[in-house]
């Protein structure tokens, strides 16, 4: 027997149990279940977020996010909590808005959703939850609103100081900005 008699029995074997094993993987019955291979992309066995676990660091599924990551569609925030900080960002930040009406019909939106409620919507700090028993903001025509610098409000606003917690997480940063905006625009009666 020649050796290409014996490529051609090869191949041809190799080919029949090929097509065989096709047959049993691709079944021609669609009511019929086909074999699955490599399942585990389908039925992976990711962890539910914020669930146990034992093979990660602290054994939770969520892990905080590695020193120096920054957040896409976020730059870091380079001030750190507290009064000095803010300080130090009213003498560093400046406002990048001007006061077109676009700016401040923003700014007065956001202020009226989430500034209002305990400042009011004229800024003397008298809103409906302080009505309720909260403790009263600060009124943001007191002589300390009026002097603070406008990167030092965008740093209350951002960080959150007292009892005023942060509205990074809910009002983007060109809002926040906005906002500063619009209570400079409230104030101004009382300069």
């Amino acid at each position: 027997m020649s050796s290409s008699w014996l490529r051609f029995l090869v191949l041809f074997g190799v080919g029949v149990v090929v097509l065989l094993g096709l047959e049993r993987v691709l079944r021609s019955d669609p009511g019929e279940r086909n074999y699955e291979v490599f399942t585990e992309m389908a039925y992976s066995l990711a962890n539910e977020t914020q669930s146990p676990s034992a093979s990660l660091p602290g054994g939770l599924t969520q892990q905080a996010l590695v020193e120096g990551v920054v957040v896409r569609g976020r730059l870091p925030f380079r001030y750190g909590p507290g009064p000095e900080e803010a300080a130090r960002a009213g003498r560093e930040l400046e406002n990048p808005f001007g006061d077109d009406a676009h700016t401040l019909g923003r700014g007065a939106e956001i202020y009226g959703i989430f500034c209002a409620l305990c400042h009011a919507g004229d800024g003397g700090g008298q809103g409906p939850v302080v009505r309720r028993g909260m403790l009263p903001p600060p009124s943001l025509h007191a002589a300390r609103s009026l002097q603070m610098a406008d990167g030092e409000m965008f740093h209350l606003l951002t960080m959150g100081q007292g009892n005023m917690a942060s509205y990074a997480a809910q009002v983007s940063e060109d809002d926040r900005w906005r906002v500063v905006r619009y209570v400079r625009k409230l104030q101004e009666g009382s300069r």
